[in-house]
């Protein structure tokens, strides 16, 4: 724990304004990480339960897949499972009520993102206040009488404003490169929502074109 111990004592030297600074970087990361996976979830492959869920209707068993959809709790699920059960309202229907079931996952992916980019805002103006308080305490013991025999507090009030800004410098840096990641992550996630709602209005449109054209045929 020496290490510890170490980074401690020299973040310490960055003055009060390490203590906002700090908590920027631990709620950076959690939730840069509580959004990892959450997204990650949102962008696993798909494609065996669109299949099964194609099958199941061609077979007749809409109810079946909408439960497995629902089951698999997945953006993807959820909206496959909001269009098959308005099926019988029309592919038209179902389609806009997937967009807007989409809309709502969608939504609910970029929660606390916005987090991230205040903190990609705030945090290199917190280094810069610290840069300017560590300045002004410098500055201060120089005009003092005894300030020139005092080096070490001159360089103490530098030191402060160079850890405050680097620390803020470095926690801006981590929260816009995650924040830039999980934004694309999402962009792929709705990317995948549409293909997979797109193929599900043809699957429900050939489904009511065959039954369209059995019941004229037996008209």
């Amino acid at each position: 724990m020496g290490w510890f111990a170490d980074a401690y004592a020299f973040l310490a030297k960055g003055g009060p304004v390490m203590i906002p600074l700090m908590a920027c970087s631990v709620i950076s990361v959690a939730v840069a990480i509580e959004r990892y996976f959450t997204i990650r979830r949102a962008t696993a492959d798909s494609s065996d339960l669109a299949r099964s869920v194609e099958d199941w209707l061609y077979n007749g068993e809409s109810e079946l897949a909408a439960a497995e959809c629902e089951k698999s709790e997945t953006p993807v699920g959820t909206v496959l499972a909001a269009g098959i059960r308005s099926r019988k309202l029309g592919a038209d229907r179902a389609e806009r009520i997937m967009e807007e079931q989409a809309q709502r996952v969608v939504s609910s992916l970029q929660i606390r993102l916005g987090m991230l980019d205040t903190i990609v805002t705030i945090a290199p103006l917190l280094g810069l206040l610290g840069t300017v308080v560590g300045m002004i305490r410098s500055f201060h013991v120089i005009s003092s009488k005894s300030g020139i025999s005092q080096p070490t507090a001159i360089t103490g009030g530098v030191a402060e404003a160079l850890i405050a800004t680097a620390t803020g410098l470095a926690i801006a840096i981590f929260s816009v490169v995650a924040y830039n990641y999980l934004n694309e992550r999402i962009k792929r996630s709705i990317e995948i929502i549409e293909i997979r709602a797109t193929h599900l209005v043809n699957v429900l449109s050939d489904i009511e074109d065959r039954r369209n054209e059995i019941k004229s045929l037996s008209a």
